[in-house]
């Protein structure tokens, strides 16, 4: 009788394996480190479901690690081997971010589903296996993402809901103290200008997938509020508030020293 495989994380409880993987390598066509860990919600009903979903040769889709409302955690592909958990994705210029990243699934039924408040349960074991993970790997704090913003014009999860600053105390993830939402100068779909290109410039600076164009077009509300969704939940409307800019400019200042990954 064959020996069960061990996970990779001690927070997991056992590998429930995926077939749904392949090489992890870099544009070079190289085998290459993971160096970022993306963090999605199911979005679906059941979480079963959604297990058996990411196990599915015909859903051609799987994540490194699942997240059970009550804690559990199971692995299902190894960290060495590249999931599809992130789909088309981009951040700081890496395309391949299924290459680049260890994915976890949370099971939440996600905005389709009313959203509903991850468990605390939940949130401890995603706090537990994320800071195993970023250890072992030495995943700089900016690195850690949600797949709303790899993928902003696609995805909304793991939603506004999600305690981005409670990881962060935790010493996950980068994160600063929103900046108060008050009235203002502001900038909104429909503009065009320096100060429209500006802010995209700062976007791409930290990492979102943004053209320099200089026009308030879809694609910018749609970065604009993956940045407000992850790091300033209090509104999420895609307009760059005063709120949103100051935000922006003090993740960009505290920005943690960049980490040589090998």
């Amino acid at each position: 009788m064959s020996e069960q495989p061990k996970p990779d994380s001690p927070v997991a409880a056992k590998v429930f394996p995926s077939p749904n993987h392949g090489e992890r390598l870099g544009a070079d066509g190289t085998p290459r480190r993971p160096d970022m860990l993306v963090l999605h919600y199911t979005g679906m009903p059941d979480a079963g479901d959604a297990l058996q979903r990411l196990c599915n040769p015909a859903a051609e889709v799987s994540a490194h690690y699942f997240v059970f409302e009550n804690g559990r955690v199971l692995q299902l592909v190894p960290e060495g081997r590249r999931a599809w958990h992130a789909g088309r994705a981009s951040w700081a210029g890496e395309r391949d971010i299924n290459s680049a990243s260890i994915g976890i699934e949370i099971a939440n039924p996600g905005h389709e589903g009313g959203l509903p408040p991850y468990p605390a349960a939940q949130i401890a074991a995603v706090i537990a296996l994320s800071r195993d993970i970023v250890s072992r790997w030495a995943i700089p704090a900016d690195r850690v993402l949600g797949h709303s913003d790899v993928a902003p014009e696609r995805k909304l999860d793991p939603g506004e809901l999600f305690p981005w600053e409670e990881l962060n105390r935790a010493g996950i993830g980068h994160f600063v103290r929103p900046a108060p939402v008050r009235g203002g100068r502001f900038l909104s779909p429909g503009e065009s200008g320096q100060p429209v290109e500006a802010l995209q410039a700062m976007l791409a600076m930290y990492g979102y997938d943004i053209a320099l164009t200089g026009r308030y077009d879809e694609a910018t509300t749609a970065v604009v509020a993956a940045f407000q969704r992850h790091f300033r939940p209090e509104r999420i409307d895609g307009i760059a508030d005063a709120s949103t800019i100051t935000t922006l400019r003090d993740l960009i200042a505290s920005r943690p020293a960049a980490t040589v990954i090998v």
